[in-house]
């Protein structure tokens, strides 16, 4: 299975000790580090990571990692990195066919999503997101947290700003192609995001929501964010 990690943006709300975000150390441990270690025990044998701000020290990084740990990472270079995150994605296009795993450089997740996604065959021509329905008390801040309205395990609307939701987005999909034909209609109507080619995909009803169940995962976006995620480390919950 192959994987593909955004992490073109520049990360301002998150500087602890280092200026790129993907770097910052998590319990000793690269950020992005994490996020690879967590997905190869889920069965992933491929990456292909999306950078942009400061490109040129993350990818010496990533080689780094690469020839230490054996593992296969591919670099998509994004020189449009303050765009929105669709962009990042739609870089990638080429590169990838079939199906692959979706997720961001910041989001740590339980093995077990991966895992637990990679299981679920796709229909054709549809993406699935794995989605968090604990949205009385979640571990991630329901004001910044990408919100989901879903029914009958289909997305109705997905955004930050929507008013009726049932569920949070966790920044892990499982894709098909589908998803760069939909970033690419997205965009041409103006909207550069994830969440608006999944919004296209959700018209036509091939937008899917995976629930995660009781599993943990945490957007690593602030300070307070990252002393949640060490915690849950310490833990053993990630």
């Amino acid at each position: 299975m192959k994987c593909l990690i955004v992490a073109a943006g520049q990360g301002a709300r998150l500087r602890v000790g280092v200026e790129l975000k993907p770097l910052v150390p998590v319990g000793g441990v690269p950020l992005i580090e994490h996020v690879i270690r967590r997905a190869r025990q889920a069965g992933v044998d491929e990456f292909f990571v999306v950078s942009g701000y400061r490109g040129d020290e993350l990818r010496d990084a990533l080689d780094g990692l690469a020839a230490r740990d054996g593992v296969c990472i591919r670099h998509i270079v994004n020189d449009e990195w303050q765009r929105a995150n669709g962009v990042s994605l739609l870089k990638a296009k080429g590169h990838l066919d079939g199906r692959f795993l979706l997720t961001m450089c910041d989001h740590l997740v339980d093995p077990g999503i991966f895992r637990a996604l990679m299981s679920v065959p796709p229909p054709p021509d549809s993406v699935i997101l794995a989605v968090d329905f604990n949205i009385v008390d979640p571990l991630n801040d329901p004001e910044d947290v990408t919100r989901v309205a879903s029914a009958d395990g289909r997305i109705q609307a997905i955004g930050k700003g929507i008013e009726t939701y049932d569920c949070f987005d966790t920044g892990v999909f499982l894709c098909t192609p589908a998803m760069f034909a939909a970033l690419e209609e997205s965009q041409a109507s103006g909207d550069d995001s994830i969440s608006g080619a999944m919004t296209v995909l959700a018209r036509e009803g091939r937008a899917l929501a995976f629930d995660i169940g009781d599993r943990a995962w945490i957007d690593v976006d602030d300070p307070v964010a990252l002393g949640k995620a060490e915690a849950l480390l310490a833990d053993g919950r990630l």
